[in-house]
C-alpha cells in the first residue's frame, strides 16, 4: 500500500524570532506513527516528543499518549489522540554526531564533517544517558542552534558485571534472572547468563534481546 505525505511549509513565530528564519517545512502523519525525538507543530508552536506510547485497549479506541516539551519555554504537556488522527511533524536542523565524553552535567558530542564539538544537557539526554559509549553515532536535532532531541541506536552491548550464578540443572527456556550491566543498568537476562558475559539490550528500556556476537 502507498502512504501519500503531504508536504508543506508554515510560518511559525516564537518570541524573540521573525518570521524569516521561522519557516518549517511539516509532513501530516498519523499519531501512531510519531516517535520519541520527534518534532511536532502545534497551535502554531514546536513541540519535541519525549515519550511515545500506543495504547490499545481491549475494548474502545487505540490511542496515542505523547509527553512534549514546547521549545519556547520548555513547558511539558501531556496529549492524547486516537492512533489515526493527523498530527504535524515538523522538520529542523538533524545531523548525526559521534559522541565523545561526558563533561559535568553535560554531554559532548562531536560533527564528524566539521569537528565542532556541541554540550548537551541531562533535559535532552534523559533517560539515553547510561547507553550512550565513545564513538557512537547519534542523531541530533537543533532549534536556532540549541539541542534539543537526541536519537540513539535502538541497541547497544554492554557486559553483566553482577547477576546470580548459574544453577546446575537449571535449563529452562524462558526464564529470568536480575542482572547489572556495564553502564549500571539493571535488567533481566536469560538464566545461563554469567558475570562477563556481553549482551546486546534496547536502549529504549535496557531489555535483553541476545548474547553480543563479538
Amino acid at each position: 500500500m502507498r502512504v501519500a505525505w503531504r508536504i508543506k511549509a508554515r510560518l511559525l513565530y516564537a518570541p524573540g524570532l521573525t518570521a524569516s528564519n521561522e519557516v518549517f517545512p511539516v509532513v501530516s502523519v498519523i499519531a501512531s506513527s510519531i516517535r520519541k525525538g520527534n518534532v511536532i507543530e502545534k497551535d502554531g508552536k514546536l513541540y519535541v516528543v519525549l515519550t511515545a506510547e500506543n495504547i490499545h485497549p481491549g475494548k474502545g479506541t487505540p490511542v496515542t499518549q505523547l509527553e512534549m516539551r514546547r521549545i519556547s519555554d520548555g513547558v511539558k504537556v501531556n496529549e492524547r489522540y486516537k492512533t489515526t488522527d493527523s498530527l504535524e511533524k515538523a522538520f529542523i536542523d538533524e545531523r548525526t554526531y559521534q559522541y565523545l565524553y561526558q563533561d559535568g552535567d553535560h554531554w559532548v558530542f562531536m560533527d564528524p564533517e566539521t569537528f565542532d564539538q556541541v554540550h548537551v544537557g541531562k533535559d535532552v539526554v534523559g533517560d539515553a544517558a547510561p547507553y550512550l559509549q565513545e564513538s557512537m553515532e547519534v542523531r541530533l536535532s537543533s532549534h536556532n542552534g540549541l539541542p534539543i532531541a537526541l536519537e540513539i541506536p535502538a541497541r547497544a552491548t554492554f557486559e553483566v558485571v553482577e547477576t546470580e550464578p548459574v544453577v546446575k540443572g537449571q535449563t529452562a527456556s524462558g526464564s529470568f534472572k536480575p542482572a547489572v550491566l556495564s553502564n549500571g543498568v539493571r535488567t533481566m537476562v536469560p538464566t545461563h547468563i554469567t558475570v562477563g558475559t556481553r549482551i546486546v539490550v534496547q536502549t529504549a528500556d535496557g531489555a535483553y534481546i541476545e548474547r553480543a556476537k563479538d
